[in-house]
Formats: structure tokens, C-alpha cells, sequence
């Protein structure tokens, strides 16, 4: 079997700490043709870097001369829908950043494109990936929660405003705590109830801490360059009666530094994700089951393995086109409701 030939565009962090170490351990399924990026000098450092035989500062003379088969996108979230509809254009599979797009229009075009052309399309939402969700998924599989009808899903900060690049710039991201922490725990929660889509999504955002300033844990912010939520709370409700309650935050005055779970309520049984507790009864008795024997593992390396299963015709978790359109759909509609339109 021939590799899959990979390129990238984006020459940030992300590529250069994540994707492009994840697919170099997969070397007998692919190989990285190109980097691709609008600095120049960042494309060519990367690619000095990693071993990578081409940088481009030119996406279309990228696809002429390597004809990629696959490409990763990591860059500033206002780029991943033109990017997406090009690869896809181009007859490439597509594993794309999160947030899936700006605007959940362009998700659906994204995702519609990707199954009119016979394409994978996924997302890089690798909390997929971890062995607590793993034998959630199990846990569920086996009758051990029932009916599963109520989540609280968090990721907070306490004072995690990032000091540098994009993330408080609403034009480039699309928004803050939600676009950036929330879309991780609130794919995992629309997972556990099989994306189900929501009747009813209310939402609140916040920017209390983000435009007064403050002490930060992750370097400084300009709080008078601050355009983006600091802080969104949501409730989505479901036809079955299910329902979701979301918090998340780059800011909020609160205990831990960072809290990020899951807490699943079913009609058997319910659990915490981290760490994994089962609460149930056994024997007729109340009981906590703890697994402190889970193994940890590389999410990045399983989410681009699985994206890799995908595009190969194999059975995949990783997150797909048509789950990432849902999913910026809520988010759509939580910021929507936020800001006071139906």
C-alpha cells in the first residue's frame, strides 16, 4: 500500500508541536510533502526543522507541485473554512483545527462538499482520544449508565486570558472561551447523547475580567484590545428530555486554575471523566468504581491515527464533517442567544 501523501498549512505551534510529530510516528501510513504557510520565514524554518522537502507561502502552487493527498489545517480559525473548501476542491482529506469554522454556514458547506466529493472531513478534537472517554464509551455500550440524560460540561480557567496571538481577536477567532476551550467538552457531551441536535439552546457570555485586566497565568492581555468572550455559560435542552449544561472560560474567579470534565447523569448509573468514577450500586449497595490503572496516552498521535483509519475506509472515533457542522451550529446558537437574538 502507497502512503499517503500529507501537507500543511499553518506553520504555528500547533503544526510544529502536535501534527507534525504525530504524523512522522506514522510513517508507514504517510508522508510529509509540504509545509505551507503566508510568513515565509516560518514556512522554511518548519520545514528546515522537521526534514519537510517543500515550504510554500502560496497554497495553489503548493497542490500543483506536491498533489498532496491529505491535508492538516492549524491555522487562525477565520482561515479553516477557505482552506477546507480548497483542499476539499482539490480532491484532499482534511483534518482541520477547532473550532470546525466562524460562521456555521460554513460548516455545512464544508461538511456537504466533503460528502458530495467522496472526501474525509474531520476535526482535531482529541479529548476523543483519552482512555477515561474510551471506557466512558464502553460504560455506556454496556447498559452500566442507562439512559443518559443530563451532562455538565466544563473547561475553565481561572486566569488563562493567552498573552499572544489571536485568541482575543473576534474578527480572526470568532470568539474566546467558547470557540477555544467550550467546542472540546461540548463535542464530548453531544457524543454521549449520539449528536443529537438541540430543541432549545439559551447562552450568556461575559467579558467582566477580560476588559478590566488583572493577573494572568498565561502571560499578559490587553484588556483594551479585549474583543472576545471571557467567560460562556450555556443550557441546551434535547427532544428526548435529555440536557447540557456548559461552562467555560478563559477568566473566572474561582478555585482551580483549570477544571475540565465531564459529569454524566444516567438512569443506571453516572460518572465523572477525570478522573473516570462510576457511580452505581453493586450488590444492592451504593458504590464508587475507580479505574486508577488507565493508561495515558498521546491524543494527538490516536486523533491523527484515526483521521488516518478514516481516510482509509476503517472505523474511526475522530470527529467527522457532519458532527463538526452540529456542532458549530450550537455554538452559533449560544452566541445568538447571548446576544439576545433568536
Amino acid at each position: 500500500m502507497s502512503k499517503l501523501k500529507a501537507a500543511l498549512i499553518g506553520g504555528g505551534n500547533i503544526a510544529d508541536k502536535n501534527h507534525i510529530p504525530a504524523l512522522k510516528q506514522l510513517a508507514d501510513l504517510v508522508e510529509i510533502v509540504a509545509v505551507c504557510s503566508r510568513d515565509g520565514i516560518k514556512a522554511g524554518a518548519l520545514a528546515q526543522k522537521h526534514g519537510i522537502p517543500h515550504a510554500f507561502t502560496d497554497s495553489v502552487a503548493m497542490y500543483e507541485q506536491c498533489k498532496p493527498d491529505m491535508v492538516v489545517i492549524s491555522t487562525p480559525n477565520n482561515l479553516h473554512y477557505p482552506y477546507t473548501i480548497q483542499a476539499l476542491e482539490q480532491g484532499c482529506h482534511v483534518l482541520c483545527e477547532k473550532p470546525p469554522a466562524i460562521h456555521a454556514h460554513e460548516a455545512r458547506e464544508m461538511a456537504d462538499l466533503a460528502t458530495r466529493n467522496g472526501l474525509v472531513l474531520a476535526y482535531n478534537l482529541q479529548l476523543r482520544q483519552t482512555s477515561e472517554w474510551d471506557l466512558l464509551m464502553r460504560s455506556k455500550a454496556d447498559g452500566q449508565l442507562g439512559d443518559i440524560y443530563h451532562i455538565k460540561a466544563s473547561f475553565l480557567r481561572r486566569r488563562g486570558i493567552p498573552g499572544w496571538g489571536y485568541f482575543t481577536d473576534k474578527a480572526i477567532q470568532g470568539g474566546g472561551a467558547l470557540m477555544d476551550l467550550g467546542v472540546h467538552v461540548l463535542d464530548l457531551a453531544l457524543c454521549a447523547l449520539d449528536y443529537a441536535v438541540p430543541t432549545q439552546v439559551l447562552g450568556n457570555t461575559y467579558d467582566f475580567i477580560g476588559k478590566t485586566g488583572g493577573k494572568g497565568l498565561m502571560g499578559s492581555w490587553n484588556p483594551q484590545t479585549f474583543g472576545v468572550e471571557d467567560a460562556c455559560m450555556a443550557y441546551l435542552a434535547f427532544p428526548n428530555n435529555a440536557s447540557i449544561m456548559l461552562s467555560s472560560s478563559f477568566a473566572l474567579n474561582t478555585q482551580a486554575d483549570i477544571n475540565r470534565n465531564l459529569e454524566v447523569f444516567g438512569s443506571r448509573g453516572g460518572a465523572t471523566l477525570f478522573p473516570f468514577t462510576l457511580y452505581t450500586e453493586v450488590a444492592g449497595e451504593l458504590a464508587n468504581v475507580h479505574f486508577p490503572y488507565l493508561d495515558n496516552v498521546d491524543i494527538q498521535l490516536k486523533n491523527t491515527a484515526a483521521f488516518l483509519d478514516a481516510c482509509l475506509g476503517k472505523p474511526s472515533n475522530v470527529c467527522t464533517g457532519e458532527q463538526g457542522a452540529i456542532l458549530q451550529e450550537v455554538v452559533e446558537q449560544i452566541y445568538k442567544s447571548a446576544s439576545g437574538f433568536t
